[in-house]
Formats: C-alpha cells, structure tokens, sequence
C-alpha cells in the first residue's frame, strides 16, 4: 500500500483542482493518500456524502427515544427502533439492486422523498396515539418499518462510486485507491454514528424528541438530492450485460452467495452490537441520568471508533483483510466485557471511548472483504446487502436488549453486544479460511 499516485489523470469532475495549472502539479506530488480522494471526485463529494448519510443515522436512536418518551416502555421503543432496522434490512437490498439495474440518480431521488414523507409520518402517528394498546403498537411498528424500508442507501452507494471512478487509474493504483476510500467511507460512517446519536439527544433533551426527526426528514429531502445528481453518480451506470464503456462494470458474473454470506452474517452481528449498545445504553442512562442522554453517550463510542477508522488506510498491505478481522473483533469481544462494570455516567464514558477503538476498524475491514468478494456489477447490491446486515442487526440487537433491560435490567441487556462481539471473532476466523481458499482456486 505504498504506491506513489504520480500519475492519477486530472479529475474528471468540475470542482476538482485543475492539472494543467502549476500549483496543481504540485500538489500532485505531495498529495497524502487521503488527499487524492477530492482531486479524483471532486472537493464537493466527501463532505457531501458524509452529511447525507446523517440523517439514516439519526433514524433508529431517533425512533428509539421519541416512542420510549411517548410510551413510557422501553420494550416498545425498542421493537420501534428494531421495526426500523428491519424495514431497512428489506429494503436496502432492494435499493441497491434497483441502483445496479436503473442507476443510482433516479432511485436515490425517489428514496429521498418518500423517507422524508414516512419519518414524519411516524412523528405524527407517535403523537397521535393515546394509549399504546397492541393495535396502536402494531400501527407505530408498521409505519416504523416503512420509514426504514425507505431509507436511502447512500453509505454503501458512495462505496460503488469510489470502485468505479478507482477504474480510471493504473491498475497498480486502483487496490490502494479503493483501501482508502473505504477507510474513509467507514470513517465517515462512524462519524454520522457520532453525529446522528448526537443531534438526537442533544434536540431531544434541549427541545423536544420529536424534532430530530423532523431534522432527519429535511435533511433527507435536501442532502440526499444533492447527492443523487452529483456528478460521480454518473460513473456508475445502469448495469449492462457486456463491456459498455462504464468504467464501473465489467461481463456478467454471478454473485456466489455463499461466499457473500460471511460478510452480510458479519454485519448483521456488527449491527446487533450496535443495536444491543445503543438500547442497553438507554437503559443505562435512564437509571443513572436520564432515557434523553443516551445519543450522546452513545456518540462517545462512535468518536474514538471513527478515529481509529482512519489509520486503516496506513495498515500494511500484507496484513491481510480476514486477519484484520480476526484481530479487531477479538479485541471488540474482550473489550466489551467492561460494559458490566460502570455504575455511572463518567465511568461509562471511560469504557465506551475504549470499546469503541477496535469497531471502526473491524467494519471498515468486514466492507473489504465484500468488495473483494463480490462481481463489480453487483458492488451495489453486495454493497446495500452488507448496509442491510447491520440495520437488521441492529433491530435484533434493540428487541432483544431492550426486551431485557424492561424485564431484567440493563446488567442483562449488555449481555448482548458481549455475545454479538464474540460471534464476530467466529466470523472473522471462517472468512480467513474462505479467503485463503479463494485465493488458491484463483
């Protein structure tokens, strides 16, 4: 992972720096690995791409403490949130597979509207219940699930990019190029996890639960727009049967799904971490402060787990995808023993900072490792069905933990993310062995 990128031709977009000026040549000989990214996609595309993805972020936590406030239960806030976990699960697939096939301008376009219509709907339909009986429970689930379903799928859409537009480069540069921009991508991942769980119990606590949602919905409408139309969308094409031109694409292939399974299995046990920590949370944090603080604490994790994110461009090129796994579940599965330590708010924040070092990593190497699996015209769909392994993850994650935390306690319900770590470092040692295999056959 040392290639020099000397010879990356100009930027194809209109916001990127011009080669034939001076100062651009320049910077081409100085650019760090990170600083390519902007010169091929444009300076626009990252800050873009990352705060569009907010408002999915927001989503879950969102729904987790308007309908926990609402209801009073966390049993029924947690089925909420896991309702919206497990509309995304269906749908995102779906997205991404109509992404492949139409390309993704116009699905992100229509994705965008109807979340933002849906996530209101469920801040209406929360306010509009009086009493939680099992019929009015089964309407919030319902509407709940459709606002998930709905959820524009730009993280993983934004990784079909980078593949693409890495297919302009020299063959050397394109493995180094695609490393980074996925170390960037799971950063910018972890960072909406920051920012999402932020603004949530930050609006929530200071105004009214109701209103991150409303944000999200907005945010929805405008970011997500703009990302649709910007110009890299159009380096990834609607999927053709042959070689067309489309740097993204090549000749048909089949996905094998049996390999494909190991990394979607490894993120639906990402997102029941993640589930199971966010709802556990919650529940910790309404014995020992209160139920609105839990964005933010949450958000702890999700800081020292983007930072840790994006050293992972810098690992080197023969520590491979599946060790890396293996070595940073195993370090998430010890360290999230010390979640059945603290007792207060300050000695929690301590054990989230810690825990959260070794998640950015392990998600970022989980998404390598489908990349490499996966038929480049079906990256969107492996793409989307990765996204889709952690939202249903993380709806298993907050029904069980919070059915847990309502009957047992939160000592319990972070029993779960225990358990979930610790099936991740299983998984990361069946993807070594089916990598190795791989890669002998070939």
């Amino acid at each position: 992972m040392t290639s020099s990128y000397s010879s990356l031709p100009e930027a194809p977009f209109p916001d990127a720096p011009s080669s034939d000026s001076a100062e651009g040549a320049v910077a081409k000989k100085s650019t760090s690995r990170y600083g390519m990214l902007p010169r091929l996609a444009g300076k626009s595309y990252i800050p873009l791409g990352l705060f569009a993805r907010v408002p999915l972020a927001m989503l879950t936590i969102g729904v987790l403490t308007l309908v926990t406030a609402v209801s009073a239960s966390y049993a029924i806030g947690g089925y909420a949130a896991g309702a919206v976990g497990v509309g995304a699960a269906i749908g995102a697939p779906l997205v991404g597979y109509l992404a492949d096939r139409f390309g993704q301008k116009r699905i992100l376009l229509v994705s965008a509207v109807a979340n933002a219509v849906l996530v209101c709907g469920v801040v209406a339909m929360a306010y509009s219940i009086g009493e939680f009986t099992v019929s009015a429970t089964v309407a919030m689930l319902s509407i709940a699930l459709l606002a998930g379903a709905s959820s524009p799928q730009v993280g993983p859409l934004s990784r079909v990019r980078w593949m693409a537009l890495s297919k302009n480069l020299p063959k050397k540069q394109q493995g180094p190029l695609v490393d980074t921009a996925l170390s960037l991508e799971g950063t910018a991942d972890e960072v909406t996890f920051v920012l999402g769980p932020a603004l949530v119990g930050l609006l929530a606590s200071l105004v009214a639960p109701w209103l991150p949602l409303v944000l999200a919905a907005v945010m929805t409408l405008t970011l997500v727009t703009l990302f649709a139309i910007h110009p890299t969308q159009a380096a990834v094409g609607a999927r053709q049967n042959s070689v067309t031109g489309n740097a993204g694409y090549v000749a048909a292939e089949p996905i094998k799904w049996l390999r494909v399974a190991v990394p979607v299995l490894g993120m639906v046990f990402m997102g029941t971490f993640f589930g199971s920590s966010q709802t556990a949370l919650t529940a910790f944090t309404g014995v020992h402060g209160s139920v609105d603080q839990a964005g933010l604490m949450y958000a702890v994790m999700g800081a020292s787990s983007a930072v840790a994110a994006l050293s992972v461009a810098y690992w080197p090129a023969a520590f491979s995808h599946a060790w890396r796994w293996v070595l940073t579940a195993g370090l998430m599965a010890a360290g999230t023993m010390a979640f059945l330590l603290p007792e207060s708010l300050g000695s929690m924040i301590i054990v989230l900072l810690l825990v959260g070092i070794p998640v950015g990593p392990t998600m970022v190497t989980i998404f390598s490792v489908g990349s490499v699996i996966a038929p480049p015209q079906w990256m969107g769909t492996v793409m989307t069905a990765l996204a889709s392994g952690i939202v249903a993850g993380t709806a298993l994650g907050s029904s069980i933990a919070g059915s847990l935390a309502q009957t047992v306690g939160y000592h319990t319900a972070f029993i779960v993310p225990i358990v979930a770590a610790s099936a991740l470092l299983v998984l990361g040692l069946v993807a070594a062995l089916l990598l190795r295999r791989t890669n002998k056959t070939n």
